[in-house]
């Protein structure tokens, strides 16, 4: 059996990664391939507790460290339980948010140090890299109102300039890793998925 592809989502907040995951997973399943949403942190029950975790507003302040800490454990056991066994089954998996995050939003954003990512990268999940990557790119200016009139977590309560830092290590590895596509996420959803449909498009044809 051929193993299944792995093709992650990813963007700041309000850049549409739920909308678009599951654009992608009916596209898979219109094809006839057999493909499965996810998430992180969370994708499992553990994981998701630990996903409730991380974003609950509290009045504690959550260290960089033990914040980055808990989202690779919760990732540890969502490849575990679920992406690697779907892989293994043949099945494609699409899933909001990978380790990319974690360089954009722990590294990026909180300041954690990039080398100390990539050692716990290679810890829980080695050479397991996404196949593709839909970076959803979003200016901080669009994607804020977005937010406007829903309960904010504790992520989504951070400041523009923390965005700011997230949005421009997101840039940055999408310039320096191939298998992440840059996508305008400002524009209307319809021309938005045409490129995800594209992309995705080129890279069946390729696989």
């Amino acid at each position: 059996m051929l193993r299944g592809r792995f093709i992650t989502i990813e963007g700041g907040e309000g850049a549409g990664k739920s909308t678009n995951a599951d654009f992608v997973v009916e596209f898979l399943k219109g094809r006839g391939l057999d493909a499965v949403a996810t998430r992180e942190p969370g994708g499992t029950p553990l994981a998701e507790e630990v996903r409730s975790i991380l974003l609950a507003r509290r009045d504690e302040t959550v260290d960089p460290l033990t914040e980055t800490l808990l989202i690779f454990a919760a990732r540890a056991q969502h490849l575990a339980m679920v992406i690697e066994p779907s892989l293994h089954a043949g099945r494609w998996v699409v899933c909001e948010r990978f380790t990319d995050s974690t360089f954009a939003y722990q590294a990026g954003g909180r300041g954690v140090d990039r080398a100390l990512v990539e050692q716990l990268a290679e810890l829980v999940h080695g050479d397991r890299w996404p196949d593709l990557t839909l970076y959803l790119d979003v200016p901080t200016a669009v994607a804020s109102p977005r937010l406007a009139g829903r309960g904010l977590d504790r992520f989504e309560r951070e400041d523009r300039a923390f965005f700011e830092r997230v949005r421009a290590v997101y840039r940055e590895r999408a310039d320096a890793y191939d298998r992440i596509i840059s996508i305008d996420a400002s524009r209307e959803l319809a021309r938005v998925r045409q490129d995800i449909h594209a992309a995705v498009s080129r890279f069946m044809e390729s696989s």
